[in-house]
């Protein structure tokens, strides 16, 4: 315990000389305290809490050092487009006929061109496949043909960030994604039968499933290390099978995974629900420049933005971080997108906008990355533009609610200020970051982040949950001048 002392002595060091702050390097004993004994060192820490409307923050520690935020960095990514794009944009997907249509039936090539939507779900892609067959289509006489080129990307590699390409946060971007490229393994056990069946949705002709694993009688506990997976997956096609076992106490599961390269997920996905829409559809796979300026044949449009940006902060969705973040080149610059010009594009916006924001660097917009840095500093600057903004509802409502929704669900289940905070919250390994406001009782908002980069960062999430509460219960009486 006197080591912990005399470290926690050495940080908590009172300094007055920065403009922005009421104190550099002051930070709350029983705040600095918590993350010393989780065994993080507080020269691996940087928080700032700031209340809005006053001119300096309340406190902030190590604030302008740029870290690695995780998935936090979609704050930039989510106000960006709020405004770039506006609260109303919607991406589209269009169809277009490289044929004539005789009795119903396409004498050619249909070609589909992606502008990036982030998120076309099964069910609207099976509405885009009634609309089709409602604009007289009944069957299509030629291959399928893609337009991707509305984003320019670099090889994608799900494997090389952590070495698991088959978890759907490492699907890459593309400008024509179709549920997220993953399919969903549902396992469900017959007590009479004595037997567990496994269904994929959407079901995949290319995706083999089976055999299912055998139904036994022991706990769930981990209950996918029990299953025996085995799973071949390349490019065209991919198979799933279980040589183990299932729990019959697990009841009814999910396992989400991503299969297939993304031109022959979205022909998969095509030929099955358009199919099941009635039509009738054996062709190939191509890709090919949709046709300029003539009218499409249906087009199928997205939710609003401030509608997906809710998925992207509330549940901390990587690809459609990336999605937007592309989107943003494409708004901001001549197509192709590239990652390069998004980066170019927030920017300029950050630029035009005065926000500064020393020391950032952009790889893909969603946090999922070695390479991205940012300051807390910075992103305290970025809640308090986004609190006095015209997009100010829409941003905060985006962001996990604590106890209720999102990544945030399960935590301060016991704390009052349950209900009382709208969080983004970011974890890699090594990583642990939250940001975002904290209401107080008398309705008083504290713009908060905090920024753990340490080999003990998973340890220190309670140390994390402790300043909200502290914040929300001490923010308004809490004074600096004490501490020294």
């Amino acid at each position: 315990m006197k080591t912990i002392a005399m470290r926690f002595a050495m940080f908590v060091i009172g300094l007055t000389v920065a403009s922005t702050c009421v104190a550099r390097d002051v930070l709350p004993r029983e705040l600095g305290r918590a993350f010393l004994d989780h065994g993080v060192p507080l020269n691996r820490v940087a928080i700032v809490v700031h209340e809005v409307g006053k001119a300096r923050p309340l406190f902030a520690y190590d604030a302008e050092r740029p870290m690695n935020a995780a998935s936090v960095m979609k704050l930039v990514t989510t106000f960006a487009a709020l405004e770039i794009l506006g609260r109303e944009y919607r991406w589209k997907t269009e169809a277009y006929l490289a044929g004539p249509i005789l009795n119903r039936t396409l004498k050619g090539d249909l070609i589909l061109k992606g502008y990036g939507d982030p998120k076309i779900t099964v069910e609207q892609w099976q509405g885009f496949m009634s609309m089709l067959r409602a604009n007289g289509l009944d069957a299509i006489d030629g291959d399928l043909a893609l337009d991707r080129s509305y984003f320019s990307l670099p090889l994608h590699d799900p494997a090389l960030f952590d070495g698991e390409p088959l978890k759907p946060y490492n699907v890459g971007p593309d400008a024509l994604l179709v549920n997220f490229k993953s399919v969903r393994l549902v396992f469900a056990p017959d007590s009479m039968a004595r037997t567990v069946s496994v269904n994929a949705e959407p079901r995949l002709a290319d995706i083999a499933v089976g055999p299912a694993p055998a139904l036994d009688a022991s706990d769930c506990g981990d209950w996918r290390s029990t299953l025996g997976a085995h799973i071949v997956n390349a490019a065209s096609n991919a198979s799933v099978a279980f040589a183990g076992r299932y729990a019959e106490s697990c009841g009814e599961r999910d396992w989400w995974i991503a299969l297939l390269d993304h031109p022959h997920y979205v022909h998969a996905a095509f030929t099955g629900a358009f199919r099941d829409a009635g039509g009738t559809f054996a062709g190939g796979l191509t890709e090919r420049r949709a046709p300029r300026n003539v009218e499409p044949f249906a087009t199928l449009e997205s939710p609003p933005l401030y509608d997906i940006v809710r998925d992207v902060n509330k549940l901390s969705n990587n690809v459609m971080a990336r999605q937007i973040f592309l989107t943003l080149a494409a708004a901001t610059h001549a197509p192709p997108a590239t990652p390069a010009k998004a980066a170019d594009a927030v920017r300029g916006w950050l630029r035009a906008r005065k926000l500064a924001m020393p020391g950032l660097v952009l790889e893909n917009g969603s946090g999922l990355s070695r390479h991205e840095r940012i300051t807390a500093g910075g992103l305290a600057r970025l809640l308090l533009a986004a609190d006095a903004s015209a997009v100010r509802d829409e941003f905060a409502s985006s962001l996990a609610v604590a106890a209720l929704d999102g990544t945030v669900q399960r935590r301060f289940l016991d704390g009052t200020v349950a209900g009382q905070a709208l969080l983004k919250t970011g974890s890699l390994e090594g990583v642990r970051a939250l940001a975002g406001y904290v209401i107080d009782a008398e309705g008083r908002r504290f713009a908060i982040v905090a920024i753990i980069n340490h080999r003990n960062a998973t340890r220190a999430a309670g140390a994390l949950d402790n300043l909200v509460q502290w914040v929300y219960q001490n923010g308004a009486t809490w004074n600096p001048a004490l501490q020294r």
